[in-house]
């Protein structure tokens, strides 16, 4: 069973929404940050928070996989804009 994607809640001020998955191994972040983005409308960013050391790996990858941008990458904190 899967666990569902954390809420997204808008971040201190940017509006971007937020995915907390802080403390989650990989794949579960990369999950989250599908879920995320496919609610998105096209050009909308997400900021996911995750200190998995493969995120940074795993997030780029996804993003590559399927058109997306990673826009910025300082992590645990990455942001991905839907292409």
């Amino acid at each position: 069973m899967t666990a569902p994607p954390p809420p997204a809640a808008p971040d201190g001020g940017d509006g971007v929404p937020v995915l907390d998955c802080l403390g989650q191994r990989c794949p579960l972040p990369v999950i989250a940050l599908a879920r995320a983005v496919a609610a998105l409308p096209a050009g909308a960013r997400v900021r996911i928070l995750a200190d998995d050391p493969a995120a940074a790996n795993d997030i780029a990858a996804w993003c590559r996989m399927r058109g997306h941008t990673l826009t910025a990458a300082a992590p645990p904190s990455f942001t991905v804009r839907r292409d």
